[in-house]
């Protein structure tokens, strides 16, 4: 690419075989509309179908498209982290591969750039939200519990949903941000929010509209589990009090 992109789109990836492809094409539908350079990059984390082939054979219908293929799992975290490093565009955005918020949010989410915010976050538990699709009773219960556990913890009481899973940092955010993260799994986004936080960058609430597909590898136990995220969410207070991410006052 030889012009810097103004955009880039990331989109973490694993088991999205079946609706990765229709995914890349709504996205790529949307941004062909705008007057600005882009690139999507989606980073796929060691999965094991064809998630990586089968976005790679979008190659000739999206435009600047890269696909990167972890040959091993790292963990949600860990892929984000790695395209927000990777990614040249001047804004930088992820978003989940099964589409529960739509790339359209990006008409509302840019502006806030041009007022001098820094990184802007999707959340379903602010006014103007709408949960369109709600996940099953047990598994809203386990994250408004998490929530609560994470704005305790952490402080930060003015953020009910840290999770959302569509958040867009400016290209110094990204890069001072994500090159401190180390959470690999699902915690990944509280630390993102703290460290932002911490490091004096401006940040947005943004309510979106949201949908929930099936196919989640959220569970109670496991790696990507709500206990792991527990102790993960223990693990970065523990590393914000012993200044482990070297933020600088």
């Amino acid at each position: 690419m030889e012009n810097k992109p103004y955009l880039s789109v990331i989109v973490p990836a694993y088991k999205e075989e079946d609706r990765i492809g229709r995914n890349l094409l709504e996205i790529e539908k949307y941004l062909k509309g705008k007057n600005f350079e882009y690139e999507i990059l989606v980073v796929v984390d060691g999965s094991p179908d064809n998630t990586a082939e089968v976005a790679s054979n979008y190659s000739q219908q999206i435009t600047n498209l890269r696909v990167i293929n972890n040959p091993e799992n790292h963990g949600k975290g860990y892929v984000v982290r790695q395209g927000l490093l990777e990614a040249k565009g001047k804004y930088r955005l992820f978003m989940d591969a099964d589409g529960s918020t739509s790339i359209t949010h990006l008409d509302k989410f840019l502006p806030e750039f041009e007022k001098g915010f820094d990184v802007v976050i999707g959340s379903r538990d602010i006014e103007g939200a709408f949960v369109q699709i709600h996940q099953p009773k047990h598994r809203e219960i386990m994250g408004d519990a998490g929530n609560w556990l994470i704005r305790i913890v952490l402080g930060l009481w003015s953020y009910p949903d840290t999770q959302c899973g569509f958040k867009m940092l400016s290209e110094k955010a990204s890069q001072e941000v994500a090159s401190r993260m180390v959470v690999d799994r699902f915690g990944f986004d509280f630390e993102l929010i703290i460290l932002a936080k911490k490091m004096g960058f401006k940040i947005k609430q943004m309510p979106v509209r949201w949908l929930n597909e099936e196919g989640s590898t959220v569970g109670l136990t496991g790696p990507n589990g709500f206990i792991q995220v527990l102790i993960d969410l223990f693990k970065t207070k523990l590393r914000l009090i012993m200044g482990k991410y070297e933020i600088k006052k």
